[in-house]
């Protein structure tokens, strides 16, 4: 009675009723609103991709682990609170560093300067963040963590044998 040709239209019909209905529902445009970080990440990835299957050269890599680092970034606040880049804002020149790291590390011959320019900004980056965590909750864990190492040195773990702080 029903040839495949029918089958196949109702299918099509069956489907394209799910997506009106789901579009309804919000459930687009909530996928639109929580994974668009995981767009950016993939485009870096596939910037990778380029790289590893010869199709470009490293200098690609830059926007590359640019890309990712944003995408993981962007990711977090996405879930957590765009509040936290209030803190984060570091990891935007990490993931410049990271991209320039990963250029030095797979251009021949390896660029000069280059190393000295990612290892700064990956410093800088990371010195950036940690004083901005300590504005949050994170003074509080290096608060305990200096009690904790006192009272270490305090009860005498510290202390080697015939060392120089070991009573005679």
């Amino acid at each position: 009675m029903s040839s495949k040709n029918d089958v196949r239209l109702g299918l099509l019909i069956v489907v394209a009723g799910i997506v009106i209905l789901l579009g309804k529902l919000g459930v687009f445009g909530f996928l639109g609103r929580t994974l668009w970080p995981f767009v950016i990440i993939l485009v870096g990835l596939l910037v990778h991709l380029l790289f590893y299957s010869n199709r470009a050269r490293a200098i690609v890599l830059i926007p590359g682990g640019v890309l990712v680092v944003y995408g993981l970034l962007f990711g977090i606040c996405n879930l957590w609170g765009w509040g936290l880049m209030t803190y984060l804002w570091p990891v935007l020149m990490l993931g410049v560093a990271v991209g320039v790291y990963e250029y030095y590390m797979f251009e021949s011959p390896r660029p000069e300067g280059v190393l000295l320019i990612a290892l700064l900004l990956g410093f800088v980056s990371l010195v950036l963040l940690f004083f901005t965590l300590l504005h949050t909750g994170g003074i509080y864990v290096l608060a305990v963590l200096l009690i904790a190492i006192g009272i270490w040195f305090i009860l005498g773990r510290g202390k080697s044998k015939g060392g120089k702080w070991y009573g005679g």
